[in-house]
């Protein structure tokens, strides 16, 4: 049963162009070019752990002490008072938004039930939840080792790529295809990437959560389901204009929100400023009006039309999509960089953590405040 649903999943009439069967794009020594091989989609998983474990070497013995030497503390909140009954509600609340929680009557109910006063409860509850709130060191090691793999895989693109003409001339893409061969530097530039995508997917459960996070689960799943998709069928050449594209900017994002930890604040409104041009020219001008375009109008006028291409085209658009998300979010915290002289927050963090740093002041006493009622 199994084997017949993939039969009808895989159908030649729905993945290659007219005329052609999966074994004319099969590898094999008799073939002219070596096509891809379907079945190297499976060394992604195991490269993807390898990532996640260098990554946790790099964090431990690379980072984290290049981070301390900056003066990134890996402090945490002092903890907060052991209360059960609040400790028990947050428990049961812990996945609730604050202000959903906080709600009067909720408030109202706790205070009269410990003698305390809504105040309290309510910084009560900010400061544990801070406690749940990864350190600034840790935030600065995400940020370096996503910086530092988007620094190789932008570079190792840019530099098996500069030879190849399908960079210089989309229209190679689509001419000749699907007979075209994969060379082992392009191997190795789909298997680390996709890689990458499958680490970050799975790390993204433990990682700092952003506001953005299931924005960004829905971009990695798309990614690896086009890596995966544009492999199969021999389309890696449109692939890796897509990747490389992709890689650019993100380089400069992650260096700002680094030195933004590190309290280098003039490196980082440098950086984002520079972020910020990179992303207009790279999602917002050659991704849709080079890449994009060529798939949706050049492509139909190089080589015959197949509902696979259709899929593929549609997870470009929702890649297109998420890039206008998040330059609405870009140029928010822009506009406050300019009125404000400095870049405040971060493009993606938890508005909840944003709005939790303007009450860290008034926090700070809770806890003693609330140990002298308990005691009174």
């Amino acid at each position: 049963m199994l084997r017949s649903m993939l039969e009808v999943f895989w159908n030649e009439n729905v993945w290659l162009p007219p005329n052609t069967t999966w074994e004319d794009i099969a590898p094999g020594p008799d073939k002219a070019v070596v096509y891809t091989d379907y079945r190297h989609l499976l060394y992604p998983l195991p490269l993807a752990l390898l990532l996640i474990l260098l990554r946790r070497v790099l964090e431990n013995y690379w980072f984290a002490p290049f981070g301390k030497s900056l003066g990134i503390k890996n402090t945490r909140p002092k903890k907060a008072s052991n209360i059960p009954q609040l400790e028990a509600a947050y428990q049961k609340s812990s996945k609730i938004k604050h202000k959903q929680f906080f709600l009067k009557e909720k408030i109202t109910a706790l205070a009269k039930q410990l003698d305390l006063s809504e105040r309290q409860v309510e910084r009560w509850w900010r400061h544990r939840r801070s406690q749940d709130k990864p350190s600034t060191l840790v935030k600065f090691c995400e940020n370096a080792w996503r910086c530092l793999f988007y620094l190789y895989s932008f570079s190792y693109g840019l530099f098996i790529l500069w030879d190849k003409v399908w960079l210089w001339d989309i229209d190679h893409c689509y001419i000749g295809y699907p007979h075209h061969g994969v060379t082992n530097d392009v191997w190795w530039y789909y298997m680390i990437s996709s890689a990458f995508y499958w680490s970050l997917t799975i790390s993204q459960f433990w990682d700092v959560r952003r506001k953005d996070f299931w924005q960004m689960f829905v971009h990695h799943i798309a990614a690896i389901a086009l890596l995966s998709f544009s492999w199969v069928c021999n389309m890696h050449r449109i692939g890796t204009l897509v990747l490389l594209s992709h890689d650019c900017a993100d380089i400069a994002l992650e260096a700002a929100k680094a030195a933004k930890y590190a309290n280098y604040q003039k490196l980082c409104d440098a950086l984002f400023a520079v972020f910020t041009v990179l992303w207009i020219i790279t999602r917002l001008g050659i991704y849709p009006f080079y890449i994009l375009w060529s798939t949706l109008i050049r492509a139909p006028s190089l080589l015959p039309m197949f509902a696979a291409y259709y899929i593929f085209n549609s997870l470009l658009c929702l890649l297109l999509c998420l890039h206008l998300v998040w330059t609405w979010l870009i140029l928010q915290v822009a506009y406050k960089t300019i009125t404000s002289g400095q870049m405040e927050g971060d493009i993606r963090s938890s508005s909840s953590e944003l709005s939790d740093s303007s009450h860290s002041q008034s926090n700070h006493n809770t806890p003693n405040r609330l140990n002298n009622k308990k005691e009174t």
